[in-house]
């Protein structure tokens, strides 16, 4: 039987702590109702699927989380040793979601996206999001495929999305939520793919990836984007 590993209680470069390993959360299906709230809440369309009596029960367990002083944090492994961690940032009057990726080498953690009022992303193309669903390493929260792409949901922003895309969302929103009509969830999802919506991915003049996202790190136009080193390092860690 798998047995999760617990995050570190703080991550190099990250205010904030001790951090608090909840993999249980990942059974609940209020859970991931909250979890994805921002992908849905702002198409009428998404919200039918949901109901109201669901969507204020997942509302009330997500202000918990992001009230209280845990912290919830999940982590998914990557090659070489890199992770992937989804923190509840429970801050007095700056609450959110964090979306870092680290290595034990590197002195701070890379903000992938943030998951609040004041949305950053995207952080994930799908190649990259679906490389970390399905590498099947052990040593994080889950191993299971349906929970990780639920999970890293709201760092995705793509505009090139392959058919299998609306297909795989459907069978995780199947097995983690009881919503109505999956496959239609799934597909307005994608079509909309939440504050920052779909961001175009081509290649920098060094082969790694970047995105046109207003609020993304990884688009070099922006005055807040990493420089071409990080951009790079960060490139090769989520490296499908």
């Amino acid at each position: 039987m798998y047995s999760p590993q617990a995050p570190p209680t703080r991550i190099p470069g990250y205010d904030g702590g001790p951090l608090h390993h909840q993999p249980d959360l990942l059974g609940e299906h209020l859970f991931w109702l909250g979890h994805l709230h921002s992908y849905y809440s702002e198409s009428e369309e998404a919200e039918e699927f949901v109901g109201d009596a669901d969507e204020q029960e997942a509302g009330a367990l997500q202000s918990r989380l992001l009230g209280g002083n845990t912290r919830p944090t999940f982590m998914v492994p990557l090659a070489g040793d890199h992770r992937l961690y989804v923190v509840y940032r429970a801050f007095a009057e700056d609450e959110g979601i964090d979306y870092l990726l680290h290595h034990p080498s590197w002195d701070a953690a890379e903000r992938l996206a943030q998951d609040d009022g004041h949305f950053m992303g995207p952080g994930l193309s799908w190649s990259e999001l679906i490389a970390a669903v399905d590498n099947g390493l052990p040593g994080g929260s889950t191993t299971d495929p349906h929970a990780r792409l639920l999970l890293l949901m709201p760092a995705l922003g793509d505009d090139a999305l392959p058919d299998s895309a609306v297909e795989r969302l459907t069978a995780a929103l199947r097995a983690r939520t009881r919503v109505k009509a999956p496959e239609q969830l799934a597909a307005v999802l994608l079509e909309d793919q939440g504050p920052c919506g779909p961001a175009h991915w081509t290649s920098a003049e060094g082969s790694y990836p970047i995105n046109d996202g207003d609020y993304s790190f990884r688009n070099p136009a922006n005055h807040f984007a990493w420089p071409a080193t990080r951009l790079a390092r960060v490139a090769a860690a989520l490296t499908p």
